[in-house]
């Protein structure tokens, strides 16, 4: 499960509290124009654009809100809130994504739902989502597909840019605990999501075999490869291990069904470490 994060530091949440179609955003019926504008502004700041809605009844008193949030190369998380009660009104998604955002806001979390995507999600994240929104109920949102659909239940802290799969409601309330007492472990950890798919293996590895610890108190500094071999070294804050080197094996898993609504078995790239040690 380690290093299958999708890669992202940008994200624009929609609240859309009908039903999702498969694709998402892309196959609402929305204003032609106002969806063409936000479209674009996500592909060009690399955003992934989102679905979210509050677990529990969809009818809810109020206009809808949106929201983008960043994880910026420096650490700092930034976001930007917005409502929308028209079409139009989504515009505002475009500036926002030129905008540096503001800091301070909570995290928020994300719960794939998206059951018309695939089934699985909907039936194990649901009551996922639901277990987090009695502990969290401000943070906790429902989203549509984040990909990694065999990993249901995933959850997705951001602008943190923390991806954890295989939860169930007991074990969900405990790593998200566990998040923010920034004592993140390897246990359900799919990865990081500004890290590159073995870099995020290794960093899983690494908690793995030292603990726990803080979103941001383990950093990658140097990635070399060669052939299917990578070398990631890993650079650690106070108490951890100054520094790390991990070396690792890529290999194409065996085939198998990768989510309830595959048509075939297929198989995706495993990165499995072969050596860890302080340098």
């Amino acid at each position: 499960m380690a290093g299958t994060a999708s890669p992202g530091v940008v994200w624009v949440l929609v609240e859309y509290r009908g039903g999702w179609p498969p694709n998402g955003f892309d196959g609402l019926d929305l204003e032609a124009g106002t969806k063409a504008l936000v479209s674009s502004a996500a592909r060009q700041a690399r955003a992934r654009i989102l679905l979210v809605r509050r677990p529990g009844p969809r009818r809810r008193p109020g206009p809808s809100r949106w929201a983008v949030l960043r994880h910026q190369s420096s650490g700092a998380y930034q976001q930007l809130w917005g409502t929308w009660d028209r079409d139009e009104d989504l515009a505002a998604v475009v500036s926002a994504l030129a905008s540096p955002g503001q800091s301070g806001f909570p995290p928020v979390i994300l719960v794939c739902a998206h059951g018309r995507h695939d089934p699985c999600c909907a039936v194990r994240g649901r009551p996922v989502g639901r277990a987090l929104s009695e502990n969290w109920p401000e943070l906790v949102w429902e989203c549509s597909h984040v990909g990694g659909d065999r990993f249901a239940a995933t959850a997705v802290v951001a602008p943190d840019g923390v991806y954890y799969g295989g939860l169930d409601v007991e074990s969900s309330v405990a790593a998200i605990e566990d998040h923010f007492a920034g004592r993140i472990s390897a246990e359900y950890l799919r990865g990081y999501t500004d890290l590159l798919p073995p870099q995020q293996a290794a960093v899983a590895a690494v908690l793995g075999r030292f603990g726990p610890a803080g979103r941001n108190d383990y950093s990658v500094t140097e990635t070399l490869r060669e052939g299917d071999r990578w070398r990631i070294r890993i650079t650690g804050r106070p108490p951890h291990p100054a520094q790390i080197d991990v070396e690792l094996q890529a290999h194409r898993a065996p085939p198998c069904q990768l989510t309830c609504l595959a048509p075939s078995v297929g198989s995706v790239m495993v990165y499995e470490p072969t050596s860890i040690r302080e340098t």
